[in-house]
């Protein structure tokens, strides 16, 4: 079945900011047995127009069962990229939530161990349905 093509302005964008989960991710096998805290920020392109005039959560995306489904899945699958991490949660988000047409995600590892400091290291992910259906999503990661 075919998506129907949106144009940006027909959206509205649900924000979760700074969620925050403990992880076990990374390339040295330490780092997924210590672990290190994680932040997401997320944005959730979707249509509001009818729960805007039904003013019921069944018309929209209920951001609490977002936030709890992304620290769920932070806390417990290992990656070893960030990037694998964060294509497994904009999936996940799409899997649960009908309602959710695009998908802006920045994951952001806070403190990261490497050989210079730094407050974050990260990747930016934005995702579209129509991505997930094609069988091979569209790659679009940006550094942070």
């Amino acid at each position: 079945m075919t998506q129907p093509v949106h144009k940006i302005n027909e959206f509205d964008i649900i924000h979760i900011t700074g969620l925050e989960f403990y992880g076990y991710h990374g390339v040295p096998d330490a780092e997924q047995e210590i672990g290190h805290r994680y932040k997401a920020d997320i944005a959730l392109h979707i249509q509001a127009r009818r729960a805007v005039v039904t003013d019921r959560l069944a018309d929209t995306v209920d951001y609490g069962a977002v936030a709890a489904l992304i620290s769920r899945l932070g806390a417990s699958d290992k990656c070893r990229l960030v990037e694998t991490l964060a294509e497994r949660m904009a999936a996940a988000i799409f899997a649960h939530h009908n309602r959710v047409c695009a998908i802006r995600l920045v994951l952001t590892k806070l403190l990261p161990p490497m050989g210079v400091i730094a407050e974050s290291v990260g990747v930016e992910i934005y995702r579209t349905r129509e991505d997930l259906t094609d069988g091979v999503p569209t790659v679009q990661v940006h550094a942070i």
